[in-house]
C-alpha cells in the first residue's frame, strides 16, 4: 500500500510540475498579463483592472466577493496602503466576470503536499501553478484564498496607481518625480503644490505602467490594524444591495418549485389555476420543475401551491439505512488515495494498546440566511444577470450557453452575498433566473426560492464513514490507521462547474486527516470513494469539517487509552512535526487555564486542525444544568502568518467555529424517497444567541506563510464540542448531530 499511495502522489506531482513548466516556457501563456475589463464611462479612468479614479475620487474594484467576511475592507486596505488614500473616501465595488481576476491561490492549493511542511521551493511552485488560473478564468470566492491571492496583487495594484499618478503629476510640473510623494489623494510638489489624483487621472492613459516596489511592513499605516468595515455604514443603514433587493423598472417576481424527490422528472403540469389568480402572469416550465411569475415575490410563491403537477420517482436510494450502506461498501474497494503512509502500521508491539472506533457525520445544508435567487433580464443587447455569486466567470460562461449567447454578451452584476459557504458557487439558481428570462424577452424576472425550496435542493456536504485503527505504548502513540469513506465533492463540483472529469487521488476527500501536524511514526490514511449520487458540493472547510470530527476524536480517545491529559498528549505530537500548531495548542492551554481537572457538572475538550494554511486550536467549556448541557465558553487560537486585519480574523474564526458548532449540536439532512425531510431552520437549527458561548480568540503571527482565516475555524468545532461531552458524561459520541444522545440548552 504504502508504494501505491507514493507512486499516486508522484504522478500527481509530475502533473503539477509539467503544468509549472509549461508556464515557465510559454507554452499555455499565462504569464501574459491579462486585459483590463474595466470599461469607463465619462469622468472616469481606470489605471489598472483593480483602481479606478472618476469625479468623486478612488474607486477599488474587488475581484473577490463580499458575502459578510470583511474581503472588501481588506482588498480595500491593502491597495490604499501604497495609494496613498484617504480611508474615508475609498470606494469599493465588485468586478466584472474576467480573467483579470483570476483567483491565483486557488491550484496552488491542489499540490499534494500536507501544507504545513512546504519547502520555500513547493510554496514557489505552488505560487506558479497559481498563474494557471488564468487559463480557466478562474474567478473564484472560497478556498480561505482571498488575501492569499490578493495580497500582492492589490498592493502591487495600488502603487502602479500612485506612480502613474505621479508620472503624469511630472508632464505637468516638470519636476523629477523622486522629488514627488503622495499623501490623502494627491501628489504633492517640493514647492507644495498639490494635484489631486481625480485631476491627474485622465492623462495616464498614455503612459506606459511604471516599475514599483511596494512599502515594507515597517510603514504600513492601514494593514496590520483593525479598520473600519467598507460595508458598515450600508448593512446598518438597510441600503446595502443584496440580490433581493435589485429592483429594475417593469420588474417581475417569480419563484420556482423543483422536483422534490432529487433527480426525478416533472411527468405532468397544469397551472391553470394559478393563472387564474390576480397578479400571476406565467408559468414557466423547466426541466425538472417549474416558475411562476407574479406581480410580487409573496404571491408567486403561493402560487406554487396552485399548479398540479405530478413528479417522477428520484433515483436515489429510497431510505438512509440503503445510503448508509453504500457508504460502508466503499471500505471494501480499493482506496482511490494513500495521500499519507509512513512507517508501518501493520506490525504493533504486542505491549501496545489497540484502539479502534468508527465515526459517521450526516450529510448537511448550506443553510445560508439569504435563499438563493437572481435576476434576469434578456434584451437585444444579450443577457444581463444580477446574481450574488462566488463564480461570476462560471456563471456567464453556463447563461451564455442557455440562452445561445457568446459570453461577451452576458452581463453579470455580484451584488452583497447574504452568505454563501460555498453554496453560491454552483450554478444552478443563475441558469433558473436565466431560463425564466429568456420566457420573457424585454422583461426584468427576479427569482426568489423561498426557505423550503432552498434547503431541499441544496448540494449538501457529504455523508461520511471513517474507520480508525491506532496504538499506543508507554504513554506515546505508536501507530494510527484511518480509513475514510464517502462520495467526492470534488468530482461533483468540477463537472458541474468545468466539465471537468476528475480522476487520480482525491485531497479533498481526506484533508482534514492524512495532513494534520502530529509526529506519529506510523500513520496511514486512505480515501475510499463511494457511488452514491447525492447532490453534493463545498461546504464551509469541506473535507476538513468531516475529518477533523474523526481525527480528533480519534486523537482524543488515544490519549485517553494511554492515560494522558489529552492537552499535553497533541502538544507532544505537534512539537515533533509543526512549531506553529502547537504554539495554538500551547496558546490555548494558557488562555483557558487548562490543568487537565475539572469539577462536577463541568466538561472541557479540546482539538486543534490545520486547515487553508492555518492551525486552529480550541477549547470548549460546558457544563451540566439539571441534566442539560450548556455552551459555556470558547477559547480559540490561530497562527494565520501574516495578519492583515485582527478584528476581521477573530470574527472569521469566531463565526466558523459557531457554524461547525451548530452542525455539531442539532444540523442533519435525511432523505426519504429521495426527497429532503428537512424543511426550514425549526428543522434545521442553528446556534441562538442565548446558546452560544462566550470566547476569546488569540492571533499568533509565527506561520511561514499567510493561511486562509474563513474556514479554519470550523473544523475543530464538532471534535471539541465532542471531546468536552465525553470529559463531563463519560459518553463517547462516535456520530453527529449530538442532539441524537444528548439534549442541550
Amino acid at each position: 500500500m504504502a508504494s501505491v499511495g507514493k507512486i499516486a502522489r508522484r504522478t500527481f506531482l509530475f502533473g503539477a510540475v509539467a503544468i509549472a513548466g509549461g508556464v515557465a516556457f510559454g507554452v499555455y501563456q499565462v504569464r501574459k498579463t491579462p486585459p483590463n475589463p474595466l470599461k469607463p464611462g465619462e469622468g472616469e479612468t481606470a489605471l489598472n483592472p483593480f483602481v479606478m479614479v472618476d469625479d468623486q475620487g478612488v474607486v477599488i474594484v474587488a475581484p473577490r466577493a463580499e458575502m459578510g467576511q470583511g474581503t472588501r475592507t481588506t482588498l480595500a486596505a491593502l491597495v490604499a496602503e501604497e495609494l496613498d488614500v484617504a480611508w474615508e473616501d475609498i470606494r469599493v465595488i465588485h468586478g466584472p466576470p474576467a480573467k483579470a481576476y483570476y483567483n491565483s491561490a486557488m491550484f496552488g492549493e491542489a499540490l499534494p503536499n500536507k501544507g504545513y511542511d512546504i519547502s520555500d521551493f513547493q510554496h514557489a511552485v505552488g505560487e506558479t501553478l497559481g498563474q494557471v488560473g488564468k487559463l480557466f478564468d478562474l474567478q473564484v470566492t472560497g478556498g480561505s484564498t482571498a488575501m492569499k491571492d490578493g495580497f500582492e496583487r492589490m498592493r502591487i495594484a495600488g502603487a502602479t496607481a500612485r506612480e502613474l499618478l505621479k508620472a503624469a503629476a511630472v508632464n505637468q510640473l516638470g519636476v523629477d518625480a523622486a522629488t514627488l510623494r503622495t499623501e490623502a489623494g494627491m501628489v504633492i510638489a517640493p514647492d507644495g503644490t498639490t494635484l489631486p489624483y481625480t485631476a491627474l487621472a485622465s492623462a495616464t492613459t498614455e503612459l506606459s505602467p511604471p516599475t514599483i516596489v511596494l512599502r515594507p511592513a515597517t510603514e504600513w499605516k492601514y494593514l496590520g490594524k483593525s479598520m473600519p468595515r467598507v460595508d458598515m455604514v450600508e448593512k446598518v443603514t438597510g441600503t446595502a444591495e443584496f440580490c433581493v433587493d435589485v429592483r429594475l423598472p417593469g420588474m417581475k417576481f417569480a419563484s420556482v418549485r423543483r422536483n422534490p424527490h432529487l433527480g426525478g422528472e416533472m411527468r405532468r403540469i397544469n397551472g391553470d389555476a394559478a393563472l387564474n389568480m390576480p397578479g400571476v402572469e406565467r408559468v414557466v416550465e423547466l426541466p425538472d420543475g417549474f416558475a411562476v411569475v407574479a406581480n410580487n415575490t409573496w404571491l408567486a410563491i403561493q402560487a406554487l401551491d396552485a399548479v398540479e403537477v405530478e413528479w417522477g420517482p428520484s433515483p436515489l436510494p429510497a431510505t438512509m439505512d440503503e445510503m448508509h450502506a453504500m457508504v460502508e461498501a466503499a471500505f471494501d474497494a480499493e482506496p482511490n488515495s494513500a495521500m499519507r503512509d509512513d512507517g508501518d502500521v501493520t506490525t504493533i508491539p504486542d505491549s501496545a494498546t489497540v484502539i479502534e472506533a468508527e465515526y459517521t457525520v450526516p450529510n448537511l445544508s448550506h443553510a445560508t440566511m439569504e435563499p438563493m435567487g437572481a435576476t434576469a433580464l434578456v434584451d437585444s443587447d444579450g443577457l444581463h444577470i444580477w446574481t450574488a455569486s462566488q463564480g461570476p466567470t462560471f456563471v456567464r460562461a453556463r447563461c451564455a450557453e442557455l440562452a445561445n449567447l457568446d459570453p461577451s454578451q452576458v452581463d453579470v452584476e455580484t451584488p452583497y452575498l447574504g452568505g454563501g459557504f460555498g453554496r453560491r458557487g454552483e450554478l444552478d439558481f443563475s441558469e433558473i433566473a436565466t431560463r425564466v428570462a429568456l420566457a420573457m424577452p424585454g422583461t426584468p424576472v427576479q427569482v426568489t426560492w423561498s426557505r423550503e425550496e432552498d434547503m431541499t435542493h441544496d448540494f449538501y456536504r457529504p455523508l461520511v464513514k471513517a474507520r480508525y485503527r491506532g496504538a499506543v505504548e508507554d504513554g506515546q502513540a505508536v501507530m494510527l490507521d484511518a480509513r475514510i469513506a464517502g462520495p467526492s465533492a470534488a468530482r461533483q463540483a468540477l463537472v458541474r462547474w468545468m466539465g471537468l472529469p476528475s480522476s487520480g487521488p482525491d485531497k479533498v476527500h481526506v484533508e482534514g486527516a492524512f495532513n494534520q501536524p502530529y509526529g506519529i511514526p506510523n500513520q496511514r490514511v486512505t480515501g475510499h470513494l463511494a457511488e452514491l449520487d447525492v447532490p453534493i458540493g463545498f461546504w464551509r472547510s469541506v473535507g476538513n469539517s468531516a475529518n477533523a470530527f474523526f481525527h480528533e476524536s480519534f486523537l482524543d480517545e488515544m490519549a485517553r487509552a494511554a492515560d494522558r491529559d489529552p492537552l499535553d498528549f497533541r502538544i507532544e505530537l505537534a512539537e515533533r512535526e509543526h512549531a506553529p500548531s502547537a504554539g495554538v495548542l500551547k496558546a490555548v492551554k494558557e488562555m483557558s487555564g487548562w490543568t487537565g481537572e475539572t469539577p462536577q457538572g463541568v466538561g472541557r475538550g479540546v482539538a486543534m486542525t490545520y486547515s487553508f494554511g492555518t492551525p486552529v486550536a480550541q477549547v470548549i467549556e460546558i457544563t451540566d444544568e439539571d441534566g442539560y448541557i450548556r455552551l459555556r465558553k470558547a477559547w480559540m487560537a490561530c497562527d494565520i502568518g501574516v495578519v492583515l486585519d485582527p478584528s476581521i480574523i477573530e470574527a472569521q474564526m469566531f463565526g466558523g467555529m459557531i457554524y461547525g458548532l451548530s452542525a455539531a449540536i442539532n444540523e442533519e439532512i435525511t432523505f426519504t424517497d429521495g426527497a429532503v425531510d428537512q424543511l426550514n431552520f425549526p428543522d434545521y437549527e442553528p446556534l441562538r444567541m442565548h446558546n452560544t458561548p462566550a470566547f476569546e480568540v488569540k492571533i499568533l503571527k509565527t506561520n511561514r506563510h499567510m493561511g486562509g482565516a474563513g474556514e479554519p475555524g470550523t473544523p475543530p468545532a464538532a471534535p471539541a464540542l465532542a471531546n468536552a461531552v465525553f470529559d463531563l458524561t463519560g459518553e463517547r459520541a462516535r456520530e453527529l448531530p449530538l442532539n441524537k444522545r444528548f439534549d442541550f440548552v
